[in-house]
């Protein structure tokens, strides 16, 4: 991330060049700084940018209205109002984008703090990789699906040799084939029974003749968890591109109640066995889970279920922003994010910020 700077620049500004006050970096590097300190809305982040010291207001860049005084004008409210949701939701996506990816991860998150009564919520598809960096996201149409926008997601990326991990939605023939055949990409798709033949099929499989071919015990959040990953070559299934079958069984405990639940889970997958065994395929089932709990994290940490953001591309533009800024705040190794949003902003009032990549 040490390239922040540039690419904040980089930004295409969709503003008039006449009477600019802001550069496009600084207004999105104040947005960027003011989610790091825990704002939650436009109005929010206004505020932060009016009352931050002039040390702090040097990191983003923002302009110099008294030399001799050394004081700086922050972006105002307004002005932040006016460029995020005028920004193009692919070159703010791109702020975090890794040079290459050997595995992606794609999911869709419904923004429900966008809709009103005459406008449903707004929707993105986001793809994120091995080290929690977003590579892409798209806003997804009304009246379409996440099943139509993967090509528009992951068609800017360069994917030829990786790994793609989906849920059961895109458990798709179409998405399939343009992974293997149009990207040269392998995948790792979840079963469920929304494709009911196909669910059957792998079900049926002889499991109980398969070793187990990974295990892997864990314990956090008050919890004991045991998972057992099997894999199986297949033939047959009538999946286009499936050479393995993939079954994860989760054990697990709850600590202070003993209460024990099991859950079974497939998916299938284009690896062939040489590549990817058990316990390869079942870390990637399992980091899958980092994109969902990026969104849990969007939605406790910064409220972005409750954000009424919904003009243009403000709701898709203040979504990417509170993935990097999610990024940036755990790469601070702070306990638990909301520990690392408030050293921040301690940090913000009492010292120059030079501790989130933005020099």
């Amino acid at each position: 991330m040490g390239d922040l700077s540039q690419r904040l620049t980089a930004v295409d500004d969709p503003r008039d060049e006449r009477g600019l006050r802001h550069e496009i970096g600084t207004v999105l590097a104040t947005a960027l700084c003011a989610l790091l300190c825990g704002s939650r809305s436009l109005r929010a982040i206004g505020q932060w940018a009016a009352n931050t010291p002039h040390h702090t207001r040097a990191r983003p860049g923002c302009r110099v209205t008294d030399p001799e005084l050394g004081v700086r004008t922050a972006p105002s409210t307004s002005t932040i109002r006016r460029v995020l949701p005028a920004c193009a939701p692919a070159s703010v996506a791109a702020l975090s984008r890794p040079e290459a990816a050997d595995t992606l991860a794609i999911d869709g998150k419904t923004l429900r703090g966008a809709a009103t009564a005459d406008q449903a919520a707004a929707h993105v598809l986001a793809a994120l990789d091995a080290g929690g960096r977003i590579a892409a996201q798209v806003p997804v149409a009304g009246k379409t699906s996440e099943i139509t926008a993967v090509q528009d997601l992951l068609g800017p990326l360069d994917i030829g040799g990786a790994s793609v991990t989906a849920d059961a939605l895109h458990t798709q023939r179409t998405t399939a084939r343009y992974l293997a055949e149009q990207r040269g990409a392998d995948y790792v798709l979840t079963v469920k029974r929304n494709q009911p033949t196909l669910f059957d099929k792998v079900r049926r499989l002889p499991w109980a003749q398969a070793p187990t071919g990974d295990t892997d015990r864990h314990r956090a959040h008050g919890r004991a968890e045991t998972r057992t990953v099997k894999a199986l070559s297949i033939e047959g299934l009538g999946f286009p591109h499936a050479v393995q079958a993939v079954r994860i069984r989760r054990h697990v405990m709850d600590l202070r109640t003993g209460k024990v639940s099991w859950t079974c889970a497939y998916a299938v997958t284009s690896l062939e066995a040489e590549q990817a065994g058990a316990a390869r395929l079942g870390a990637l089932v399992r980091g899958h889970r980092a994109i969902e709990a990026l969104h849990h994290v969007r939605d406790t940490t910064f409220a972005e279920d409750a954000c009424k953001v919904r003009s243009a591309h403000g709701p898709a533009n203040l979504a990417a922003l509170r993935s990097l800024a999610a990024l940036l705040l755990s790469a601070l190794a702070r306990p638990t994010i909301p520990d690392a949003i408030r050293w921040v902003s301690y940090a913000c009032f009492t010292r120059p910020l030079d501790l989130i990549g933005i020099a």
